[in-house]
């Protein structure tokens, strides 16, 4: 718990500063007076979030942004799509009210968006091709091949933690994973829930490899001028690990995982 405090406590503070310059009306108000939540998905990162058969917004993300937007007393949601490398932008530009697609605070990120407390707890995994012993970890990837979504952490960490490597960026994970299977790239740096699902519906030849890269917490992201929205969101949050709600959507979307226990957990907060 002391872990997961401290956590919570950076997190407060990359908006708390930027809130202080708030010079226009904060973001709760606008929402709650039209009625509906636009909220920011990539749709191409499940079980995060996807469009089902019938081309409709599901996941974890989805349910949990449904769950938020009622607690907001907002009573329709808007899902926009767009890629992950653009969230950040589309928050300032307004296209978009919140972000619920699995983003890291990040001090970068920070500068130009608010952060929420955490909603959900990630493991990023190394993905190598079935067979290839080769690569066991992270530690094996230097001069590799290596696919990541742009705009990622994982992008980050290539470019900057793994000496001599060929960082080959992808709209999504699905290309980079499809990339891998097929001897285009060497490793892939994905979600350890996602690279599995990925790899199982489409009958990828992957496989994650050694212990995860990162333990992430996630979060998300907003105006960084909207003080009463990070408290209402904030709040709805706690509410939802604290009710069981955020438990019941885990567990459905996540293959039985309990959520709220990852986050209550110290890993989290002392990784994230």
């Amino acid at each position: 718990m002391r872990g997961l405090t401290a956590l919570l406590t950076a997190l407060a503070c990359l908006p708390a500063a930027a809130c202080s310059e708030a010079g226009g009306g904060d973001t709760l108000e606008r929402v709650r007076a039209a009625g509906v939540l636009r909220v920011a998905l990539t749709e191409t990162n499940p079980p995060w979030n996807f469009l089902d058969e019938g081309g409709r917004p599901a996941g974890y993300d989805v349910d949990v942004a449904r769950e938020v937007a009622r607690r907001l007393g907002v009573s329709r949601v808007e899902f926009v799509g767009t890629d992950f490398a653009n969230l950040v932008g589309g928050v300032v530009a307004d296209r978009f009210d919140i972000v619920v697609a699995g983003q890291t605070a990040t001090a970068e990120r920070g500068r130009q968006v608010a952060f929420s407390r955490p909603y959900a707890v990630n493991r990023i995994a190394v993905f190598v091709r079935k067979g290839d012993t080769s690569i066991t970890g992270p530690g094996d990837l230097a001069g590799r091949r290596i696919a990541v979504s742009e705009g990622t952490i994982q992008a980050d960490f290539a470019r900057t933690r793994v000496p001599g490597a060929e960082v080959r960026t992808y709209r999504n994970a699905i290309l980079g994973l499809t990339d891998l299977a097929y001897g285009r790239a060497d490793a892939a740096l994905v979600s350890w829930f996602q690279g599995v699902y990925l790899a199982t519906r489409n009958g990828l030849a992957v496989t994650a490899a050694g212990p995860p890269l990162r333990v992430c917490a996630l979060s998300m992201s907003f105006d960084r001028h909207s003080p009463a929205l990070l408290r209402a969101v904030d709040g709805a949050v706690g509410d939802m690990i604290g009710d069981g709600t955020l438990t019941t959507i885990s567990r459905r979307r996540l293959g039985g995982l309990d959520m709220a226990a990852e986050l209550r957990g110290t890993p989290a907060g002392r990784t994230g």
